[in-house]
């Protein structure tokens, strides 16, 4: 049988193949030009720099090889605030705009950082991509799965690189941790589960208010269905509605149930179920503060994603990472560049370690040192065709696999899952309206 990675694989070669005309393999026609030589810097545009965006910006002013050419954000303090950073790292100041498609058309960018919230993701990668920029996507790939497919397609027939910032993955320790498992030094792996957990203040109950002046209320919005400004939502806030954001599932489970289907070598499920509420404060919080994910992958594994925004009690000692679960002992993943392994008994028999720190909480820039890893693969793949540590058919698989796990809270049953097509079999209609999204009239993405 044909896995699904290479399904998706061949699609996206065929369509390639189909628009390159013979140009360049894996790049189309309007893309060409912008493929950057090995001695050139390479122009990078940021896009959302409030928060993680600006931690980004930061890193990458760091490099030798990359200048950040322009700015673009919504909020006109935020874009102040990191062409500071900029200035404060490179000497230089880069440009600022609040409109993304003026950036998109700027020929001193030649590759963007997209890290907006989750409505834009989907929308702003393809317009980057038809603008034959190369992308640095912020996980989750999409908001809904609908999406992913929008993706996958407009790779293939755009043909920039696209790396999606899963970036444990280019993480040293890390990928020796997954090598482990993979190769069978705790045994056969059956099972392995992923958390987060955290102590989330309530967001309370939001008012309609004037739109602050600093603030372009009908770009942040986007291709989302236009609705009033309320007190409670920016900047972070949005992440709990599910109009604009995808729950602490997508927040942070998708990095962890990325390395969890990465170590079990599986692509995706054929059931997923969900249990879970908002149960903590009465609010306006929409998603759920507990959930609990469940996965089959046939007779091959199952895995489990556990996420509590307001309950921060660690699971087996550490508040975010991933357990292997093999036939002879146990690794464990624990967020950061570093892994243990346990005998069948519990009994520590290896610990790697490493200087470089993921701080746990720190919402702008957690791991700053070991994301140049990552960078610096997504720089390899564009001016040297290098394998992506997280491409966009990887990622995208990653990510809707989470989303399954939210549909089917959302439906309030499980779900079946044919693990080819990634679709969901039997899908009623409730299950259908979750697939996509209605977009705001104009905003539709298309590829």
């Amino acid at each position: 049988m044909v896995s699904r990675r290479d399904f998706l694989k061949q699609a996206m070669a065929s369509a390639a193949a189909a628009t390159v005309g013979g140009i360049l393999p894996g790049f189309a026609a309007r893309s060409y030009n912008n493929v950057v030589g090995a001695n050139e810097k390479i122009r990078i545009g940021m896009i959302g720099v409030n928060s993680r965006g600006k931690g980004i910006a930061s890193g990458l002013a760091t490099m030798p090889d990359c200048e950040i050419t322009c700015i673009c954000d919504v909020d006109s303090r935020a874009i102040k605030k990191c062409q500071a950073v900029i200035k404060k790292i490179t000497g230089q100041t880069p440009r600022g705009e609040r409109d993304l498609r003026k950036m998109l058309e700027s020929k001193d960018v030649d590759a963007v950082v997209i890290a907006m919230p989750d409505h834009w993701h989907a929308p702003a990668a393809i317009m980057a991509m038809q603008a034959g920029k190369h992308v640095y996507l912020e996980k989750p790939t999409s908001h809904n799965p609908a999406e992913n497919e929008m993706l996958v397609r407009a790779a293939a027939k755009y043909g920039t690189v696209v790396q999606v910032g899963n970036q444990r993955r280019s993480w040293p320790n890390v990928i020796a941790g997954i090598e482990e498992v993979r190769s069978g030094s705790i045994g056969k792996v059956r099972y392995a589960k992923s958390w987060y957990v955290n102590n989330r203040k309530s967001i309370g109950v939001g008012e309609v208010v004037p739109v602050p002046e600093w603030l372009d209320w009908d770009l942040w919005q986007g291709p989302a269905p236009r609705r009033e400004f309320k007190s409670n939502l920016i900047h972070y806030n949005w992440h709990w509605f599910w109009h604009w954001g995808t729950g602490e599932a997508l927040n942070n489970g998708t990095h962890f149930v990325d390395l969890m289907r990465w170590g079990l070598d599986v692509e995706y499920p054929t059931l997923v179920s969900s249990i879970g509420g908002r149960y903590r404060y009465e609010d306006d919080w929409e998603t759920p503060d507990t959930q609990l994910i469940t996965y089959q992958f046939g007779d091959k594994a199952s895995g489990s994603w556990e996420g509590r925004s307001c309950n921060k009690q660690p699971v087996d000692g550490a508040p975010l990472g991933v357990a292997f679960y093999g036939e002879s002992g146990t690794l464990y993943l624990s967020g950061g560049n570093d892994y243990k392994i346990t005998d069948i008994n519990g009994k520590l028999i290896k610990e790697v370690k490493s200087e470089l720190k993921f701080e746990t909480g720190n919402l702008l820039n957690p791991s700053q040192a070991l994301d140049l890893y990552h960078f610096r693969n997504w720089f390899d793949g564009i001016r040297k065709g290098a394998k992506l540590n997280s491409g966009l058919v990887d990622a995208c698989i990653s990510t809707q696999l989470v989303q399954y796990g939210n549909i089917a809270q959302r439906v309030g049953h499980a779900l079946e899952i044919d693990p080819l097509t990634g679709r969901i079999l039997n899908a009623d209609k409730e299950v259908n309206k979750l697939w996509g999204r209605k977009y705001e009239k104009g905003w539709e993405p298309r590829i």
